[in-house]
């Protein structure tokens, strides 16, 4: 039971990130607007940089451990063919929520992963935690200026959806402790699958929108990004 408790604690803290960074986002006035709009670009260019190296250095690093080169390939081409239907048919009805998927597409894997880590060894949870949090402020920043950009719900609305599913943590944790420590072929699978889906996110819709002309803030944000994830993956390992 108290690895269940650790595991379920830990995921949640993790998780409220999302709505924090929202809040964040809600809040955000910086003056003059080109400085709020070069900062916006570079969050979600510093969002973008996280998830990259979430793909390249946990759920590809982690997920081919135990696969083969054909379940590696099909996992991660059914992730991106998954999504890029996903994105059509919410593009189809003239909106976008990709900051929203991608966001999930990394937390829930992770959330798994961090289950599973905890009934194996606790001992670098917390840290793990920490890191995964850390991965989740500037993507729920983004995911919140794009859910109001699109005019889906209210600001009060989307913190509240947001604190939601932060509760997916948990949940996902409690999955990966019970269910997937024992069964890392599924895991791995999951992970590749969800890679396989944030890459095209990232690509299709998160980088065209970081993009900023004759400024370079948008560009370093990715940098900084990128090398979060290197500096977590080394302090972890």
């Amino acid at each position: 039971m108290p690895q269940l408790y650790d595991a379920l604690l830990l995921a949640l803290l993790a998780g409220i990130a999302m709505p924090i960074g929202g809040a964040i986002a809600a809040a955000e006035r910086i003056h003059p607007y080109w400085l709020e709009n070069e900062l916006r670009h570079a969050v979600i260019a510093f969002g973008g940089g996280a998830l990259l190296a979430a793909i390249a250095l946990v759920l590809i690093l982690e997920g081919i451990k135990n696969l083969s080169v054909f379940a590696v390939s099909a996992s991660f081409i059914s992730g991106a063919v998954f999504f890029l239907v996903t994105d059509y048919l919410i593009a189809v009805r003239g909106g976008t929520i990709s900051q929203v998927i991608a966001m999930l597409l990394d937390f829930i894997p992770e959330a798994m992963a961090l289950g599973a880590i905890i009934a194996r060894d606790s001992s670098g949870a917390l840290l793990v935690a920490f890191l995964i949090g850390l991965q989740n402020f500037p993507e729920g920043f983004n995911a919140y200026r794009e859910v109001k950009a699109n005019g889906y719900c209210s600001g009060g609305k989307t913190l509240i959806i947001f604190t939601g599913l932060a509760l997916l943590g948990p949940l996902s944790a409690f999955i990966g402790l019970k269910y997937l420590a024992e069964n890392e072929i599924l895991l791995d699978k999951i992970m590749v699958f969800c890679a396989g889906g944030i890459l095209y996110l990232i690509f299709q819709d998160i980088a065209p929108q970081a993009k900023l002309k004759k400024r370079w803030a948008p560009a370093l944000g990715a940098i900084a990004g990128f090398l979060l994830g290197v500096i977590g993956h080394m302090i972890t390992h």
